[in-house]
């Protein structure tokens, strides 16, 4: 990938004012690109104008839902659409699965159907899970062809989404890239709540000088994606047309245990508490055991591999979120 890959080009990032499509922002303005950023700002989904506050003037921002007939008009001669834009709480999607199923299933389909009729030359590179494979029932780690099972509604519906662009790719040709992401972290997430994955609540504890509480004996293993590896695998696949209509895993340089990453951050932060608690009942339900990413064939495409470690990426983490936490709390 060129620096000048994306100069000029028109770029969309839909849940632009969230984690991964600020920081995705970031790095397009870096490359000149001309970018629009769309963003609901529904209440505790993560869009954040802080996020964009030091590029606000480099970038055109549509308070736009993505269900709007206002999207059609949007999408028009859009060179690239990096869709991020969802509802990702487990626990949310239990409590109100027909909101989820709007967000992450029909949304998607009316973005599809607008970039069909009025922009069918577009690439839209679609940020997928890897809940969709639900409690994996193969020895780790595992590749895209293991069988799909989601554990809760919003896997179900992230599922939803990833086919859409899989069948527009293989039917009406629209190009099409799906990454299914795991425990993302860094600069500008969610942190205020703990709906939207453990390792954003842990940072949370960790730069409050509070208590991380791992549910059972915190041996559940789970790999992890810093944002900046995150963003060089969109920023990949936008521009490599081998990746067209394919789905890959993204993960991390290796697996750790929760009570791992608990002690990497108590070791940044000693007045880092830790302690166990029982397992939640309606969290036990849900959840998908131990997971490992197997992301050899996006390296085999394109050359993506991870390369901020977890103590790394974590201090980063840590370092942006004492300075800027204000905005984030």
């Amino acid at each position: 990938m060129k620096r000048n890959d994306f100069a000029g080009r028109k770029v969309l990032i839909t849940g632009g004012l969230g984690f991964i499509g600020s920081n995705l922002a970031h790095a397009l303005v870096k490359r000149k690109a001309d970018v629009t950023l769309i963003d609901s700002m529904i209440p505790d989904f993560g869009g954040n104008e802080a996020n964009v506050e030091d590029i606000k003037h480099k970038v055109r921002i549509s308070y736009t839902d993505m269900r709007s007939f206002a999207l059609p008009y949007i999408i028009k001669n859009q060179d690239i659409i990096f869709n991020l834009a969802g509802q990702i709480s487990h626990m949310d999607s239990m409590k109100d699965p027909v909101t989820d199923l709007e967000i992450n299933a029909k949304s998607q389909l009316h973005l599809l159907e607008s970039c069909r009729y009025h922009n069918p030359s577009v690439k839209i590179i679609y940020a997928s899970t890897r809940q969709i494979y639900g409690k994996t029932k193969q020895k780790p780690p595992i590749n895209e062809d293991h069988p799909i099972d989601p554990t809760d509604i919003n896997g179900i519906n992230k599922l939803s989404g990833e086919l859409f662009h899989s069948l527009y790719h293989k039917v009406f040709g629209i190009k099409t890239v799906s990454l299914r992401l795991t425990n993302c972290y860094g600069p500008r997430q969610l942190i205020r709540h703990d709906r939207q994955g453990f390792i954003a609540w842990f940072i949370n504890r960790t730069v409050l000088n509070k208590e991380i509480k791992l549910y059972g004996d915190g041996l559940q293993i789970r790999d992890f994606t810093y944002i900046d590896d995150v963003v060089d695998a969109f920023l990949r696949v936008a521009v490599e047309s081998n990746a067209d209509g394919q789905v890959y895993n993204l993960g991390g340089i290796r697996p750790y245990s929760l009570l791992e990453v608990a002690k990497i951050l108590k070791r940044i932060n000693p007045k880092l508490k830790i302690s166990k608690i029982p397992f939640p009942r309606e969290r036990k339900k849900i959840d998908i055991g131990n997971y490992v990413g197997d992301w050899s064939k996006i390296h085999k495409d394109i050359g993506w591999k991870p390369k901020i470690d977890l103590e790394m990426g974590l201090k980063k983490t840590l370092t942006y979120f004492r300075k800027n936490l204000s905005n984030y709390l």
